[in-house]
């Protein structure tokens, strides 16, 4: 990798950590303008994470090492699913075949490092959300698995620098992409607790999933949750971006069709939040059910010769 390849790709990720909480902001002055309502600052997220980096944070006594390794590892998974993701430039600072799996593994155990966390507290109403967490996850996970697969299998690599390379939905695989970006946005919003799988402003006891495993958490802690959920948002949200986007061929364009991307996704994610009622518990798994059921057909399609 030559030096400006590395200066370019330092820029991007960069950019990721800087810019992720501001996607956040986008959805909800999106949701506030649908309403009518001025909103809070686009630039709220940022607010909150550094006021509670400025706290302390307050541990029970049922708890142990879990509780307290669990946010700050989960931001790592997070961060190094960002340094595995080509979302602008045309490669990624750690680029392998089979950095795929990788980077939906980081996910997973991020995932898993939360309802660790969440279950280490001996509390049952916590306890309630990680079961729900872990039974909704593992139906998003084969649907996010099948769909990266679907586009590996018209790639033939398990690269995600080779996978998102391809030209966007022409080429002849219009059909396998729009299949496989329509099923990773749907896990897009179920990952990241949006509706209409999650409702992140709810504090409705008998319906809240990722909200319930972290009451416990406080001060830095919970900073490292909250910007971890910055993070998967510009991940995945990229993802979905990195494989509709057209090519330019100059790293300064594909930088800034990205982002704008990125941002079309915080939008249409308000839009949706702004439009559709959240799914009752009993329907989220028919909702992922389709959306690996999209992933399947992608495949089958992208394995036709």
């Amino acid at each position: 990798m030559s030096g400006d390849s590395t200066f370019i790709l330092v820029i991007q990720l960069g950019l990721s950590l800087v810019l992720a909480p501001l996607v956040p902001g986008v959805v909800t002055r999106v949701k506030a303008a649908v309403a009518g309502r001025h909103g809070q600052p686009l630039l709220q997220a940022y607010f909150d994470i550094a006021k509670l980096f400025s706290k302390g944070s307050v541990y029970s006594r049922t708890t142990s090492w879990i509780f307290r390794a669990g946010p700050s590892l989960g931001c790592a998974a997070a961060l190094g699913a960002l340094v595995v993701l080509p979302w602008g430039a045309a490669s990624s600072l750690l680029s392998f075949e089979g950095d795929l799996i990788l980077f939906a593994g980081l996910f997973g155990l991020m995932r898993f490092l939360t309802i660790l966390a969440a279950l280490d507290t001996g509390s049952a109403f916590e306890g309630m959300g990680a079961s729900r967490e872990a039974w909704f996850s593992a139906l998003a996970e084969p649907a996010l698995l099948l769909g990266l697969a679907s586009l590996a299998g018209k790639a033939q690599s398990l690269s995600l620098a080779a996978v998102l390379a391809g030209p966007g939905i022409g080429g002849g695989r219009g059909a396998v992409v729009l299949l496989a970006a329509g099923a990773l946005f749907i896990v897009f919003l179920s990952e990241n607790a949006r509706i209409p799988v999650d409702d992140p402003a709810t504090h409705l006891e008998l319906t809240m999933i990722h909200e319930v495993m972290i009451l416990d958490h406080s001060g830095i802690d919970l900073a490292y949750i909250q910007y971890a959920s910055c993070l998967k948002l510009w991940a995945l949200g990229g993802l979905v971006v990195a494989i509709l986007r057209p090519r330019t061929g100059t790293w300064l364009a594909d930088l800034a069709i990205a982002f704008g991307g990125i941002l079309c996704v915080g939008i249409a994610t308000g839009l949706i939040e702004s439009f559709i009622a959240r799914l009752r518990l009993t329907r989220v798994p028919q909702l992922l059910v389709a959306a690996g059921a999209m992933s399947a057909l992608a495949l089958a399609l992208s394995l036709v010769r």
